[in-house]
């Protein structure tokens, strides 16, 4: 009788540990993703599953076919795939602007990293500062203030570190001036910069020692140091071996910006661009790079005039256009033909963007385009007489790349994807480069689909687990339990850029929904208006104290 009481007595344990079981699996969520081909982010091979979300959380991935949630959608066709993560734009001020960040979230992106501008903070003392922050707290403050759809990562730049110590002197820095970049280099970490981002003119660095004394102090932060290379072109090499040089000395994981060469004349020749970074990687250095899939760029056209003439500021270089010696001075300065050259040639540069409204007409038009509208027979004499009426501030794109180079280093295992664009939307004043509205749409349609330069699978990691590896971040970049919920789910069939440099201003298609910190920010192909971003903060504020 005993016995009996006794296994009966388990047997209604059991049962009810069983119900506790089911109850558990048959909790609800916020948010199930059904029937999806989850591509995870790490390049495996996708795998069909659902994924499950509470909160900002993935919590839940595979069969959960009796789970109920508070909203499902049937991804039925569809890859299912982290957030994109772009490590290189400009939407400092963009955001500011508008957060919505449509021409981001929509083609996924759910993280922006920011800083190369020198519009992020410091500018302690700054006389030219308009904005009423002038550290990152303030910045961040700014940005929770308005809101954002996507979440922000910034770097803090060396050139402005250096603008506020030193100024437009571009001598050596004292040794009290060196100090002050230190300190803030310091205090910007703390307040949750991610790492040093530098950009300089073609060459490099002039005062290297500074930019490695700086690295050092952001490597204590468990910082990186990320470089625009100013060249890429005739001094790649210099500039090259100067940030493996950083990676080296500082003891820093490097990150290059939008690795390419430039210049008819250079074409053929980025193997072994490669095959010195693969080197000094072999050597055991962190060094990793990004890029963006088009032949062209865009920057100011004021990166082809010389050196001497713009390293004192933005107001004195305006100054020097205006005065007619100077002008000559300029067209006659080698440097300024060959970096002309390296630019795609007077027929590669494109107008981007004027000022002044009786140059708003030359928009999206090339040099010699406008050249016989305003009836000039020297392009140069066009290019510098346009740039005086601007101000020195013309932005443009420039046709100068070669698709086989964009492939072999799209085909790099350590080479991830990123825009250097902005968050902007269709309002947008000029002409912008395309990558703006459409690179990860052009990598899956163009690159994935059509040409089959790389699988699905790694076009994804380069969009996601790469660059969290390359950050350092720990909870995004994948789909996977007790990750961040950044999602974006496409339709591999259709996605596509509709963009081209001639219409360079639309959003792409096949990307019916975007998910960001759990909250569905594209929802059917709409902005939701949903603004759920936040900045994440780096290792030197997380660990302050």
């Amino acid at each position: 009788m005993t016995k009996r009481i006794l296994v009966a007595s388990v047997c209604v344990v059991v049962a009810m540990v069983g119900q506790r079981t089911l109850v558990g699996q048959q909790a609800a969520y916020d948010l199930i993703i059904r029937n999806g081909h989850v591509v995870d982010g790490t390049g495996n091979p996708w795998f069909a599953a659902d994924v499950a979300v509470r909160g900002d959380r993935v919590v839940a991935v595979g069969r959960l076919a009796g789970a109920t949630a508070k909203r499902e959608i049937d991804a039925r066709g569809l890859v299912v795939a982290p957030g994109f993560i772009d490590l290189h734009t400009h939407s400092d001020q963009t955001l500011l602007a508008d957060g919505n960040a449509e021409s981001k979230v929509r083609q996924g992106v759910t993280l922006d990293v920011i800083g190369e501008s020198t519009s992020v903070a410091p500018r302690d003392g700054l006389s030219e500062a308009k904005d009423s922050w002038t550290t990152f707290t303030g910045y961040w403050d700014a940005l929770g203030a308005k809101g954002i759809s996507m979440n922000v990562i910034s770097e803090v730049s060396f050139q402005q570190l250096r603008l506020v110590a030193v100024g437009y002197n571009p001598g050596p820095a004292t040794l009290t001036q060196l100090d002050r970049m230190k300190t803030l280099a310091a205090r910007s970490m703390e307040e949750g910069a991610w790492g040093l981002v530098a950009r300089f003119e073609s060459g490099g660095p002039e005062q290297p020692e500074e930019v490695i004394e700086i690295a050092k102090v952001v490597a204590k932060y468990d910082g990186i140091y990320v470089t625009h290379i100013g060249s890429e072109g005739a001094e790649q090499d210099r500039e090259l071996d100067f940030a493996i040089r950083v990676a080296q000395e500082a003891k820093i994981p490097v990150h290059i910006f939008h690795l390419k060469i430039r210049g008819h004349e250079n074409w053929g020749t980025i193997g072994t661009y490669l095959a010195t970074i693969e080197a000094a990687r072999a050597r055991g250095l962190d060094i990793t790079a990004n890029q963006y899939p088009y032949t062209a760029m865009q920057h100011g056209w004021s990166a082809f005039f010389p050196v001497w003439a713009r390293e004192l500021g933005p107001q004195k270089f305006a100054a020097m256009l205006r005065d007619p010696a100077m002008r000559l001075k300029i067209k006659q300065d080698k440097d300024f033909q060959t970096w002309v050259g390296e630019h795609g040639g007077w027929d590669g540069v494109v107008m981007g963007r004027a000022r002044q409204p009786q140059n708003k007409k030359y928009e999206g038009m090339r040099i010699p385009e406008i050249a016989k509208l305003r009836g000039d027979k020297d392009f140069a004499d066009t290019c510098i007489e346009l740039m005086a009426e601007e101000g020195g501030a013309i932005s443009g794109m420039f046709h100068t790349m070669s698709e086989a180079d964009v492939r072999e280093v799209m085909r790099k295992p350590w080479v991830a994807i990123a825009s250097d664009g902005a968050a902007i939307n269709l309002n947008e004043d000029g002409v912008p480069h395309p990558r703006a509205f459409s690179t990860n749409p052009r990598v899956l349609g163009h690159y994935v689909r059509e040409e089959k330069v790389l699988t699905l699978e790694d076009a994804i990691r380069k969009m996601t687990s790469l660059p969290a590896q390359i950050l350092g971040l720990d909870d995004r970049g994948q789909i996977r339990e007790g990750f961040a919920a950044d999602i974006v789910i496409f339709n591999p069939d259709t996605v596509r850029e509709t963009t081209t440099f001639e219409k360079t201003k639309s959003y792409p298609e096949g990307i019916p929904y975007t998910i960001v910190n759990g909250v569905v920010v594209i929802d059917g192909g709409k902005h939701t208006g949903a603004r759920p971003g936040r900045p994440i903060m780096g290792r030197g504020l997380r660990t302050k104290g």
